[in-house]
């Protein structure tokens, strides 16, 4: 019998057999391992490259920056506006950073610019706060041209009272109607006198009250629904 190491040479063959088998074996597990490995890391590059595409595709391109548009709705009269306590304006001179910004009217009817200092604005229309800030910048700037943004109105209110679900001072938009009103406030309340229901308005500097018909509002009587205007006060006995 033929001997290597001592071991008869069939159980060494088998020995080895089983040595190879084993690496193999081993081989082939590594290799799959290393294949799930990649693909999880081309997962992962994949989804982040994509991730900072979609970043990028949220970023705005250079010369896309969006204007800044007046915030005024529809329902106001651009033409008929003034400038009211509260609003919120933007002054933009052209070519001079330093001098543009945004400013709330003040309780005084003030607003406080650069080089200005304090302006009375409140009672004007934008136009005209636009050409007074271009006669007021003449002496610091060869030739000013000023802007004047109408960014939120503030100062358009009315105010509720009575027997009603919510009183208080209520910001008009433009186009609210007094049924619209007492419906966004919660309505009247069951004890509420509806027939009773009036506004009282100020016109040529004189208190006005206008009686409002609410049941025949309520029922499709458009002619019947007052529109409002800032300043008015809807009274629910």
């Amino acid at each position: 019998m033929t001997l290597i190491n001592g071991v008869p040479l069939s159980g060494w063959k088998t020995g080895l057999r089983i040595r190879l088998l084993l690496v193999a074996v081993v081989g082939v597990g590594l290799a799959a391992f290393a294949q799930r490995a990649v693909a999880q890391a081309t997962s992962s590059n994949g989804g982040s490259s994509k991730a900072t595409e979609g970043s990028q595709d949220k970023k705005q391109a250079p010369g896309e920056a969006k204007s800044v548009t007046p915030e005024i709705s529809q329902g106001v009269d651009s033409d008929a506006y003034r400038i009211g306590l509260a609003d919120q304006l933007m002054i933009s001179v052209w070519k001079e950073p330093e001098l543009s910004m945004t400013v709330v009217v003040r309780p005084d009817g003030v607003i406080t610019l650069p080089l200005i200092n304090d302006l009375h604005v409140v009672g004007l229309k934008p136009v005209e706060l636009q050409q007074i800030l271009i006669d007021k910048f003449k002496p610091f700037l060869s030739e000013p041209q000023v802007t004047v943004i109408v960014q939120g109105i503030r100062s358009r209110k009315v105010y509720l009272v009575g027997n009603v679900g919510k009183q208080g001072a209520v910001p008009l938009d433009g186009g609210e109607t007094i049924l619209q009103l007492l419906a966004a406030s919660g309505g009247v309340s069951l004890f509420a006198k509806a027939d009773s229901i009036y506004i009282l308005r100020t016109e040529n500097n004189k208190q006005v009250r206008i009686p409002f018909q609410y049941k025949k509002a309520l029922k499709g009587k458009v002619k019947e629904d007052i529109l409002l205007q800032p300043g008015d006060v809807i009274v629910v006995p």
